[in-house]
């Protein structure tokens, strides 16, 4: 088991920034890929990014296009989302995630064991 809680969240301008943090407890945190997701409401949860065991690799969703970096301390548990030039549409509910099996990279939210209740990012016009 791994229990992962968020924070960081808060109301923001557009073209302002927030960063995430998410910690880990339970199981060994350098195990696991670790996701960010995010939804809004009445869309789908959407991909923004993971970060390998490493933290030497990471992917991110197509919307981010260089905006947001996703970095890990695995000394401290901990996993990181740096939103940047964040825009209204960036509004959502962010949700960390973690995952043990192969598909991390996939960005399907199905691949992820265990998840954060969630913070909400709200961007302001």
């Amino acid at each position: 088991q791994v229990q992962l809680v968020e924070s960081g969240g808060g109301l923001v301008q557009a073209g302002g920034s927030l960063r995430l943090s998410c910690a880990a407890s339970g199981r060994t945190f350098s195990d696991y890929a670790m996701g960010w997701f995010r939804q809004a409401p009445g869309k789908e949860r959407e991909f923004v990014g993971t970060s390998s065991w490493s933290g030497g690799r990471t992917y991110y969703g197509d919307f981010v296009k260089g905006r947001f970096t996703i970095s890990r301390d695995n000394a401290k548990n901990t996993v990181s989302l740096q939103m940047n030039s964040l825009k209204p549409e960036d509004t959502a509910v962010y949700y960390c995630a973690a995952s043990s099996g192969s598909r991390w990279n996939r960005g399907r939210a199905y691949d992820y064991d265990y998840w954060g209740q969630g913070t909400q990012v709200t961007v302001s016009s």
